[in-house]
């Protein structure tokens, strides 16, 4: 059965104020544009927002943030923008900060059914505070928790009508671990194929995690800083 739908804002027709949404990227690289816009079009409010970062002042999940729309954020890095230091210095914004590869391992193992987990990131840090710790192999480890939401916005490269998905380079970063973890993921590819024209031996993600895919619009894959050198420095 095929599992696209028309646009992104059909696709969030039933994202709800107060869910937990996963969302792909790391910076700005591999944001689920689209869904993103849509979200904030339909002004659902209260969210917890499980991402890497929160996007900058202008651009990716950002624009949530100026809006009014996120509760927390769940993340790891939370520079480049002004908004989110703002709001959380005045508490409006809750914020857990995770240890990068913390962050990624607790939304994988989320999408794999692992409740729980040790690791020795962390531990003797704020990270640890109120956390159960055990020594493993003669190190001092922190349990972390997994994480999963109620939706998950994913970007990818190229998908098929059974949401079978390939990402292109260091775009696929966080997407495929939240496209594992949420309950409804909701995905936004550049070219949308039929079924069979994607190499099984390329496909990055199987389209079993994935409940409704569209194609995007108007991407402009933005980059925080973009440096380069002249010609005669070459």
């Amino acid at each position: 059965m095929s599992k696209v739908v028309e646009s992104a804002d059909a696709a969030i027709a039933d994202v709800f104020d107060g869910m937990t949404l996963l969302s792909g990227g790391f910076g700005l690289c591999g944001n689920p544009e689209n869904l993103i816009r849509a979200l904030h079009r339909k002004g659902t409010r209260d969210l917890t927002i499980i991402s890497n970062n929160c996007g900058t002042d202008e651009y990716g999940l950002g624009v949530l943030l100026q809006n009014g729309q996120v509760r927390k954020m769940v993340s790891s890095y939370v520079g480049e923008n002004k908004v989110f230091e703002r709001q959380f210095l005045d508490g409006t914004l809750e914020v857990e900060l995770n240890p990068q590869g913390t962050l990624a391992e607790r939304v994988r193992a989320g999408g794999a059914g692992i409740p729980a987990f040790f690791t020795p990131t962390g531990y003797g840090t704020k990270a640890a505070e109120g956390k159960e710790t055990r020594e493993i192999g003669g190190r001092m480890c922190v349990l972390e928790h997994a994480l999963t939401g109620d939706f998950a916005f994913v970007k990818a490269w190229k998908g098929d009508a059974m949401g079978n998905l390939v990402f292109r380079m260091t775009a696929r970063n966080f997407n495929p671990e939240m496209a594992m973890a949420g309950r409804v993921t909701i995905v936004e590819v550049e070219e949308l194929v039929e079924v069979g024209e994607l190499d099984p031996d390329q496909v990055h993600l199987p389209g079993v995690y994935v409940q409704r895919i569209f194609q995007g619009q108007d991407y402009e894959k933005w980059i925080e800083r973009r440096t380069v050198r002249s010609r005669e420095e070459g």
